[in-house]
């Protein structure tokens, strides 16, 4: 029978990823003020006993989220925690069709940096990339499930950003 400390402990766990899902293990530890092996060891029971569903991701620990999360909202949970990813999404929402250009002048990064992040939301199929003789135009797939992920989470990413400082 597990200590009142240790279902304290859990419950922590479980509203944090509740309420950021997609979060990532960093994230966990400095949010739930659990030691490195403390939350490692609760993760890995709630892993276990299917209370969480962990994302991984090149060999690793990707995102933790609540078991009951849809596998099509956490793929794009997953990228959209991304600040910049996130941006890319929002201004192609707004735009429907946008040139590299056009996305690279909003943004404001590097255009290394937003051609990686492309690429890997295209790989995701959270965008679509059209090819043309002198251009490439992006759009968002699915447009309105995006929406609505972006709507029904939007809370949880403006908390991290806000966590960030």
């Amino acid at each position: 029978m597990p200590t009142k400390r240790v279902v304290d402990a859990r419950i922590v766990i479980l509203k944090q990823i509740g309420e950021t899902p997609g979060i990532r293990y960093r994230e966990l530890v400095r949010s739930t003020g659990l030691s490195n092996g403390t939350l490692e060891y609760h993760l890995r029971i709630l892993e276990r006993t299917h209370k969480v569903k962990v994302d991984i991701s090149d060999g690793k620990r990707g995102r933790y989220y609540p078991i009951d999360i849809l596998a099509n909202e956490s793929n794009i949970i997953g990228f959209i925690r991304n600040n910049v990813s996130r941006q890319i999404v929002t201004f192609i929402l707004e735009h429907e069709l946008c040139t590299f250009g056009e996305i690279l002048g909003h943004i404001k990064k590097a255009p290394s940096t937003l051609s990686w992040h492309l690429k890997r939301l295209s790989k995701a199929a959270i965008i679509s990339v059209t090819y043309g003789k002198e251009y490439q135009l992006y759009q968002v797939l699915n447009s309105k499930f995006v929406q609505e992920i972006l709507y029904k989470y939007g809370e949880s990413f403006k908390e991290q950003v806000a966590n960030g400082y």
